[in-house]
């Protein structure tokens, strides 16, 4: 799929991987692997944002992915998130959805909203807001009209 079909079709909370085609090279070509798995990943879709302009440049629209955080504990110390706009050359896959009745809660409201956590459903996504310093969150379900798009339509996601 093209960064296009991922942007209008991908429900946020989905896991989307992403590819350049190629094959991936042995465990013991560690710099040839750390660049090929720079373009072959897989992360959640947190966050859409459309076309924007600032004086007399103008942003494409693109997307957001959360492919992984790095620390211990239970602190996380790093969190890699990777951005893709509408132009990129790469090939991306729908890997999974999230489940109907499932809550996303977000950073804020309003464009530019980030998915801060996915929740199986209300009340766990209520208890992870109160462990978590979000004053500004919005609550949504994910409805059936989202994720059921490709069943309708014969595809497989």
């Amino acid at each position: 799929m093209s960064a296009h079909t991922i942007f209008d079709n991908a429900p946020i909370g989905s896991i989307v991987a992403w590819s350049d085609g190629t094959p991936r090279p042995p465990d013991r070509h560690r710099k040839k692997l750390s660049a090929w798995q720079n373009n072959n990943s897989q992360g959640h879709l947190i966050r859409k944002q459309g076309a924007r302009g600032a004086g007399n440049v103008t942003l494409s629209a693109s997307f957001t992915l959360h492919e992984v955080d790095f620390g211990a504990g239970g602190i996380i110390a790093i969190r890699v998130h990777r951005s893709f706009s509408l132009e990129s050359t790469l090939q991306f896959t729908i890997l999974a959805r999230p489940a109907i009745g499932s809550v996303r809660v977000f950073s804020h409201a309003g464009p530019g909203a980030e998915l801060a956590h996915l929740a199986a459903h209300r009340a766990a996504a209520e208890e992870w807001l109160s462990r978590h310093g979000y004053p500004r969150a919005v609550l949504e379900e994910v409805t059936a009209d989202e994720v059921g798009a490709d069943v309708v339509e014969g595809r497989a996601a």
